[in-house]
């Protein structure tokens, strides 16, 4: 931004003023799914604030205040040629935002609003600190970051649902980003839902495709995210610590980034050791520019590592250097163009 600033943005800082507010909007647009406006929309005609209000227990001054917010930011329409403002959905809030639609990030703004944002408060001690801050903003011993994450049935739901949600939005992009159909049997290591190795199973049905994760998580898995035309199967264990299963390829999608470079070691040595020849392992990460130019979302989510677990985003040069000292080779990247990319090793 610094470089490029025209006079008029020097002499006042609209770009800097968007930034500070930043999180406002967010706050919005959590709040409103929280109340359920989005939901309420989706399937009703366009409604006064009043009518709003009335039907979800708001106040109607705050009820209309939000409103109007969300049509500013362009999240939902107002027609106002009536003498009373009607609100309406727009297609994103349809799509995205309403609880009841195929693609809805309902469940990862929840996660997002009760869990992330509360340890954002504290990131000023996390870069003093070097460390998470489980413990100042939940009570939690930060050494044990999933003990905290799964804390409780709610909080692993919440997680879980965040995670599901990650993988419909870049799922496709993800299993399709290299030809997956050699690897007759894959594994998706720490696969949570499901919903990564469902894309897999959908694309590739002539391979077998299992989801190992701790047993809490895929008993939780397959009584609240299976679907109908489900072809995958659920194995629990920790891989840390169990026999893992042999397959063809193993895919770790947002796992590794969760640890520091030892511990993504182990983990990726443990994964080699079984790993049979012409096999290998698929990493599924947000990817730093090698410029640190960005892009901003995966410097944000590298923050976020920093706050919540032990680990940090990488660059792919770091990561090939992670795989090659674990014995892999013969490393493509694929940058998807979404948030999450997709890299692939060889054994």
């Amino acid at each position: 931004m610094a470089e490029h600033l025209s006079q008029s943005e020097l002499d006042y800082p609209f770009k800097l003023l968007e930034y500070f507010n930043g999180f406002r909007i967010s706050k919005i647009i959590f709040s409103a799914c929280e109340l359920g406006v989005f939901d309420l929309l989706l399937t009703s005609d366009p409604l006064s604030a009043g009518q709003i209000a009335a039907q979800l227990n708001l106040s109607a001054d705050g009820a209309e205040r939000l409103l109007d917010a969300l049509v500013g930011i362009e999240i939902l329409e107002v027609d106002t040629t009536q003498a009373t403002a009607l609100y309406s959905s727009t297609d994103v809030s349809s799509l995205y935002l309403a609880r009841g639609s195929s693609k809805s990030l309902w469940d990862m703004i929840q996660y997002q609003s009760q869990t992330i944002y509360p340890l954002w408060n504290n990131m000023a001690d996390a870069v003093r600190e070097g460390k998470n801050q489980n413990e100042k903003t939940f009570g939690l011993p930060s050494e044990q970051i999933f003990q905290a994450i799964y804390r409780s049935e709610e909080e692993m739901l919440k997680f879980m649902g965040l995670m599901n949600s990650s993988w419909i939005l870049d799922g496709h992009d993800i299993v399709t980003a290299f030809d997956l159909a050699p690897f007759k049997s894959i594994v998706d290591l720490g696969g949570c839902t499901g919903a990564l190795a469902r894309e897999v199973s959908r694309q590739y049905p002539s391979s077998a495709v299992t989801v190992f994760d701790l047993p809490s998580v895929t008993e939780a898995a397959q009584k609240h995210f299976t679907q109908e035309d489900d072809n995958i199967t659920f194995q629990s264990g920790d891989f840390f610590t169990d026999v893992l299963p042999l397959a063809d390829l193993f895919v770790l999608a947002r796992i590794v980034h969760d640890w520091p470079e030892e511990k993504c070691l182990s983990l990726l040595r443990r994964i080699h050791s079984v790993c049979k020849p012409g096999g290998g392992v698929l990493l599924v990460e947000a990817l730093l520019f090698e410029n640190r130019r960005g892009p901003v979302m995966t410097q944000c989510f590298s923050l976020n590592m920093l706050v919540q677990t032990e680990g940090r985003e990488r660059t792919s040069s770091e990561y090939i250097a992670i795989l090659n000292k674990s014995g892999f080779h013969n490393v493509q990247v694929s940058r998807t163009g979404k948030c999450y990319d997709a890299i692939l090793a060889l054994r």
